[in-house]
């Protein structure tokens, strides 16, 4: 299966917060999209592996993606070294993706940072015949990060209006690492009861900024060109 976007996330979940109004869109637009998470979130406070497990059925199920695949790395732990690569050489080529979207470069959680490396290491690495997986090399034409938890400047961001309210409707498919009053589990960052109230602002104004109601926001790993300036026009009220 060739996909036209595959997104990697350190953690199930990391997805649905940082894109998954651009992937909604990109879906409904008649794009193929897939997903690999790195882990299975093992080390979150709240919940376990089984329940995110369950929890990332429901959100496919609202996201309706083509593909998602879990790398078993290990959460906290998982290094960017040529095991791991290799592993996400083998995804790459398999789903022989145009675009590849990944965690922030960097972000509160470590994770973030190192999954973002390895995974533009392995775009690279997956253009190279010498590495031999047994499959055709691929390399995707380009390589977006989505921004999390730190405040980044995009390089862009996307009109995700129309698919905001669904992407709201899969982030809350994990409901046990998010507000729950009657959870006896300890408290995270994100469980507070505002924490979803900081995803709209975030994408708000990400939104007025740009003309739109709701926005997401990505970086750039290379340089990107356009064919005319009109292009980049976008009408101002």
């Amino acid at each position: 299966m060739k996909l036209d976007i595959l997104a990697f996330g350190a953690h199930p979940d990391d997805i649905e917060l940082g894109c998954g109004g651009t992937i909604l869109k990109h879906i409904d637009a008649g794009y193929s999209v897939g997903i690999v998470d790195l882990t299975r979130g093992e080390l979150g406070t709240r919940g376990d592996k089984n329940i995110r497990a369950e929890e990332t059925k429901k959100s496919n199920e609202v996201l309706k993606i083509s593909v998602r695949e879990n790398m078993n790395l290990k959460d906290g732990f998982f290094e960017n070294n040529e095991q791991n690569k290799i592993k996400a050489v083998k995804l790459i080529r398999k789903y022989k993706p145009s675009i590849v979207l990944t965690n922030a470069p960097s972000d509160r959680h470590p994770d973030h940072g190192r999954a973002s490396s390895l995974t533009t290491d392995a775009c690279f690495l997956s253009g190279l015949e010498k590495i031999d997986t047994g499959q055709e090399k691929w390399r995707p034409n380009s390589i977006y990060h989505y921004i999390q938890f730190n405040n980044i400047e995009p390089d862009f961001v996307v009109d995700i209006t129309e698919f905001f309210e669904r992407k709201i409707e899969s982030i809350k498919c994990y409901s046990s690492q998010f507000y729950d009053p009657k959870s006896k589990e300890s408290e995270t960052r994100i469980s507070s009861k505002d924490f979803f109230e900081s995803i709209t602002y975030r994408a708000k104004d990400m939104g007025r900024l740009t003309n739109c109601e709701y926005a997401e926001g990505f970086i750039s790993h290379q340089l990107n060109s356009v064919n005319l300036l009109t292009d980049l026009n976008k009408k101002k009220s």
